[in-house]
């Protein structure tokens, strides 16, 4: 055995990997901040969408029969608009001959462009009762009904039955839809409809309380003395014939202009209008209504029963805080309705990826199995030469004895190269004196400065002897035959990289147990599918053998990326080498044993993964094998490991939500199946490396917990790749648990 020692000197200047790491651990809360903060907006998105369709918060009750005892006689059998002046409640009927047209439920994009057109064309005014949602959802049709002098009223904005309602959400309700009506078209309104409502003789003993609170805050409501029941869709004939006041007495009259098909309202209205003005009716808002049977005078540069201002006596100009609030509802409500329905769409893209994945991986993970279980498969010559074994270690006391005595047990004549990245542990003395004490003398240590893995790497294939060299993890072990069948691919001269079965030791926690069906199903099913297709990604930094001249061809391992182990492999691609997996050269590592650890690795990886996929990004035009991995590996290896992991998680946020707001029992049914297809891949991968079922248990745990925080790292990893910025080697604490390969199972 033998110890190289840096030459002493000067202390050195931060190199600039160092600094820059300095600059990237600064910037790590505010990155982590930022990825929940996403993660809260697309819920928050979510909600309001749902609340906007009435999926979130929705009361679909409706009272019937109650007692109006408590309601006055005078209000019961009074007109239809009821005002509260001066904290008395006053009913108003509409003058004989008139008729004050009123539509509910809107604005709909589809039909209330058409109701406009059609009161433009014969120059009826008409007083809309909205919705706050739907106003939130299409303010350009509201500007237009305000534009040409319509007036609006607030038909609440989930359109709820108030009566059921406490005061905080009626309150709610109200300023919602004013908020909603600021925002689109610059106004408040004081009119008011309640859902559900017809004529005042049906106002009962709890809704009356309602109107009155209402009618302190400044509100008119306004009921109907004839309906048209155009809802019912009974044909135009008996619309117009329902809508048709009786004895030439003036009517507060009700069409609809949303909440379902209303084609028969459009095809009625012009033939209502013709024959109420043939039988010598004027029509006019609710507020020409009121100053007309008051003798009030109309507002300026309006006459009444005409409309013409934009500004109606009902309405008042949105200014300050309100206006503003307005118009950031409505800006909300536009990015909600954007995002969910693309989000929607990307789902379901995503879920015939994650499918057409597990379809994939299946079929040639079982054609890679019985192509390399067959009884004359062969490389070709046996492997017998003795390699050298390379194992980086940074503060690895821990482990190291453990890695040194599980290579001490190889079948296959090795050289060791303990690499001592300026560990401050004493790892280098504990590698010596495991050696001594194992009695193996074809151990070297190497101490340098602390540099980071990839130089430790590089100085570790500098200094090996054999023109094989395998690299390991210092936290890793090795069964005894590990080495002799990793390496025996290299029989094919063709063969410049092998990838290991890397398998999780420590799989007695929840956490380990997570990642031990990762492993099994993710990476090991992923391997044999991209050795078939020859675009192997990764060779894992825990168990991996490289042609020592492949490696100083493409230049070493590279310190460009946190991902060196993706970077080689890629460059390994690019410059003709075919890449391997060999699934009967197991290790066993020591997997993160926290969360806060396991983040900080997998943030360590998916962000080294886009650096790396950046870096080469020429070889999608490449020729020859360069192009071959650039237009068959690289696009897999974005839809499955960035693009597919980052929107995967949102199959469980939607499904919760449809749970909870729209099926429960639908939502669950085809949760269920994707789970369900996921244990079936996950027992066949489990099957081929022979492992035990009992941790499939932990699978849908798994899902719920596990895929959310892997969706948060892929968020942090994309918002540092935005930003910049690099880290160091970064060093897990170990335990020492993974002592032997027996005792892993």
């Amino acid at each position: 055995m033998t110890t190289t020692t840096p030459t002493r000197g000067r202390r050195r200047a931060p190199s600039r990997m160092e600094r820059a790491a300095g600059k990237a651990a600064a910037l790590q809360r505010p990155r982590v901040v930022l990825a929940l903060l996403l993660l809260l907006a697309l819920v928050c998105v979510m909600l309001l969408d749902g609340y906007l369709r009435a999926e979130v918060g929705g009361d679909q009750r409706v009272r019937t029969g109650a007692s109006s005892s408590d309601v006055p006689d005078d209000v019961l059998d009074g007109g239809p608009i009821v005002t509260f002046r001066g904290g008395q409640a006053t009913t108003v009927s509409v003058p004989d001959k008139t008729i004050a047209l009123t539509f509910d439920d809107g604005p709909n994009p589809t039909w209330t462009p058409q109701v406009l057109a059609i009161l433009e064309k014969y120059d009826v005014p008409a007083t809309f009762f909205l919705v706050g949602s739907m106003v939130s959802r299409y303010p350009s049709v509201v500007r237009d009904m305000v534009d040409q002098g319509h007036e609006v009223g607030i038909h609440t904005f989930t359109h709820v039955d108030l009566s059921y309602q406490s005061d905080a959400r009626v309150r709610r309700e109200m300023e919602q839809t004013q908020l909603a009506l600021a925002g689109a078209a610059g106004i408040t309104t004081t009119l008011f409809r309640a859902p559900y409502s017809s004529e005042t003789d049906a106002i009962d003993n709890y809704s009356w309380p309602v109107y009155k609170k209402l009618g302190q805050d400044g509100y008119t409501s306004v009921f109907v003395d004839t309906d048209s029941d155009d809802w019912k869709r009974p044909g135009v004939t008996k619309i117009v014939q329902w809508a048709t006041p009786k004895k030439n007495k003036g009517a507060s009259v009700l069409f609809h202009d949303a909440g379902g098909e209303r084609s028969q309202t459009i095809e009625a209205l012009p033939e209502y209008i013709e024959k109420m003005r043939a039988k010598g009716y004027t029509f006019t808002t609710i507020s020409g209504a009121l100053d007309k049977q008051q003798g009030q005078q109309a507002p300026a540069g309006a006459e009444p029963g005409t409309g013409g201002s934009r500004l109606q006596a009902a309405h008042r100009e949105a200014t300050g805080a309100i206006l503003y609030e307005g118009k950031a509802l409505v800006a909300a409500v536009a990015v909600a309705e954007w995002a969910v329905p693309t989000l929607s769409v990307g789902l379901m893209v995503v879920g015939v990826a994650v499918m057409g994945r597990f379809g994939m991986m299946l079929l040639l993970a079982r054609r890679h199995h019985r192509l390399r279980n067959r009884r004359r498969f062969s490389w070709g010559p046996e492997i017998t030469r003795p390699v050298t074994v390379i194992v980086p270690a940074y503060n690895e006391k821990e482990c190291i004895a453990n890695t040194l005595d599980s290579l001490a047990r190889s079948t296959h004549p090795i050289e060791i190269i303990v690499v001592d990245d300026g560990s401050t542990d004493g790892t280098s003395e504990i590698a010596r004196e495991a050696a001594l004490a194992l009695g193996m003398t074809n151990v070297r240590v190497v101490r340098q400065e602390n540099a980071g893995k990839p130089a430790a790497l590089n100085n570790g294939v500098r200094s090996a002897r054999h023109d094989i060299v395998v690299m390991m993890d210092g936290d890793t072990v090795f069964e005894p035959d590990t080495v002799r069948q990793l390496v025996q691919p290299f029989a094919d001269p063709e063969v410049g990289a092998v990838a290991g079965n890397a398998k999780v030791g420590n799989r007695t926690t929840v956490i380990g147990a997570w990642q031990h069906i990762e492993y099994v199903m993710g990476f090991n099913l992923d391997r044999r599918m991209y050795d078939l297709l020859r675009c192997m990604p990764t060779i894992p930094g825990a168990i991996g053998a490289f042609r020592r001249e492949a490696v100083l061809q493409v230049g070493g391992m590279s310190e460009d990326t946190l991902a060196e182990d993706t970077d080689i492999t890629i460059a390994m691609h690019r410059d003709g080498w075919r890449v391997v997996y060999q699934e009967h050269a197991r290790a066993w590592t020591e997997a993160p044993g926290s969360l806060k650890q396991l983040w900080s690795q997998r943030y360590r990886w998916s962000y080294g993964t886009m650096q790396a996929l950046w870096k080469h990004r020429k070889s999608l035009t490449d020729k020859g094998p360069s192009g071959r991995f650039g237009r068959v590996g690289m696009p897999l290896v974005v839809l499955f490991q960035i693009v597919t992991p980052v929107f995967a998680p949102l199959i469980d946020v939607f499904t919760a939500y449809s749970m909870i707001f729209i099926d429960f029992k639908a939502a669950l049914l085809a949760w269920l199946a994707v789970l369900g297809v996921q244990l079936v891949c996950a027992a066949y991968a489990f099957r081929l490396d022979r492992e035990k079922y009992r941790y499939l248990l932990m699978m849908p745990l798994q899902q719920l917990a596990y895929r959310q925080m892997m969706y948060l790292v892929l968020i942090h990893s994309c918002v540092t790749a935005l930003t910049g910025g690099r880290l160091r080697w970064q060093k897990l604490k170990r335990t020492g648990e993974v002592g032997t390969p027996a005792g892993a199972g």
